[in-house]
């Protein structure tokens, strides 16, 4: 029910509106997201309630009576507004808080540059990016004028974040570094880009290993055990899936019921499963595919997710559990990773004589050109759809023991 004016001041500290007594600050509704807050003091706070991304958030409306019930009423659609357009209000009221210590800091420039490109992005990649800011850069100079930012000071920062271990996310924070600063070059609030003064500064990082196997035999031990898994339901099926259509582990996670085109057996890859919002893939899907989907669909159907995540089917499953399902497995990292499917997959069908560029094809592999990439998802599409079932029925023969040659027909 819409609160008034009357109803709000008739609220009072430890006397809950049905008439409970409580000795902690409680909340009355008005419409819409917004509702006030009363607290053991007596005071009243409104607060606005909203959804962004798929997160539940709280933004703080102001105090009453100094904002009244039609005031407070005109701010939440102010900020459902902004939410409609794409624009999340908590990132704007950061952005405000650190405006008053100058909007041309390091960490002020970051977050303009961050919610200004993030809508290209997968949800995930742009997490991920300012976490890392967030940890590793903003404590240290996130209050700095960025444009009186000297490499050597640039430096320092990422040795921290080698100092750990960590050196391939230190390039990678020096890497979004020279993002904010070419954008603060373009924006007028620094002269160059102190990140580009740094090339060669750090040791090279190694080029990450995802074990795989790639042995026939073992693979189908691999699968009989994927078979016998005791685990939940939705992680079997996840990874049963996972060597059918040998996609990036993230992508499997945020697999929709919407990107499946059962009519034409095809799952269409588009944000938020890949980096580039742009980019899409198709994924042909083969009988066996489409029987898991099936098999699945009346338990999470009816949500977002394929393969949702143990805790709340809004949020997909989490990043480690198929890796730690294959530890369950007796997999240790060392053998097998859920990355290493793809690894198997590419070794075997190019043993086997499937066209290589199919193969590149179908693993989404990055096209360099972005124009020519936006053209790229459907070829060789009847190759791969061909190649994809071939593939599957390949499987089936290594999961009971067959001698398999190869899956080429």
């Amino acid at each position: 029910m819409a609160l008034s004016d009357t109803k709000i001041r008739s609220l009072k500290a430890g006397i809950k509106s049905d008439g409970t007594i409580t000795n902690k600050a409680y909340k009355v509704t008005d419409e819409k997201g917004l509702y006030i807050e009363v607290k053991p003091s007596g005071s009243k706070l409104w607060r606005f309630k909203y959804r962004f991304a798929g997160k539940e958030k709280l933004l703080s409306v102001g105090v009453y009576p100094d904002v009244g019930l039609k005031d407070a009423r005109n701010k939440r659609d102010e900020l459902r507004k902004q939410v409609a357009a794409g624009i999340d209000p908590s990132d704007i009221r950061k952005a405000e808080k650190i405006a008053l210590a100058g909007m041309e800091s390091f960490e002020f420039v970051a977050r303009e540059w961050h919610s200004k490109y993030k809508r290209n992005w997968s949800e995930g990649h742009a997490d991920r990016v300012l976490i890392r800011l967030e940890k590793d850069v903003f404590p240290w100079i996130g209050k700095k004028n960025i444009g009186e930012i000297k490499p050597p000071e640039l430096l320092q920062v990422l040795r921290r974040v080698e100092s750990r271990g960590a050196l391939e996310t230190a390039h990678r924070i020096l890497q979004v570094c020279g993002q904010v600063f070419r954008y603060a070059v373009a924006t007028g609030r620094a002269e160059r880009d102190s990140a580009a003064d740094l090339k060669g500064a750090l040791p090279p990082s190694k080029p990450k290993h995802h074990a795989s196997i790639v042995e026939p035999k073992k693979v189908g031990e691999l699968l009989r055990a994927i078979d016998a898994y005791s685990g939940t339901f939705v992680t079997m099926c996840a990874l049963k899936m996972a060597p059918l259509v040998f996609v990036r582990p993230g992508e499997l996670r945020h697999a929709d019921w919407l990107s499946i085109d059962f009519e034409n057996a095809e799952w269409r890859l588009s944000a938020p499963d890949t980096k580039m919002k742009t980019t899409q893939h198709i994924v042909p899907l083969s009988d066996q595919a489409i029987s898991i989907l099936k098999e699945i669909e009346p338990l999470t159907g009816r949500g977002k997710y394929i393969f949702p995540s143990i805790r709340t089917n809004s949020r997909p499953m989490s990043e480690n559990t198929i890796n730690a399902a294959l530890r369950r497995m007796g997999y240790p990292k060392d053998v097998m990773t859920g990355h290493g499917f793809r690894s198997m997959a590419s070794t075997l069908l190019n043993e086997q004589g499937w066209n290589p560029d199919a193969i590149e094809r179908q693993l989404s592999h990055c096209e360099r050109n972005g124009v020519r990439a936006a053209y790229n998802y459907a070829e060789y599409l009847p190759e791969r759809k061909k190649m994809m079932q071939a593939w599957s029925d390949y499987l089936d023969g290594l999961r009971e023991g067959a001698d398999v040659i190869s899956s080429k027909r």
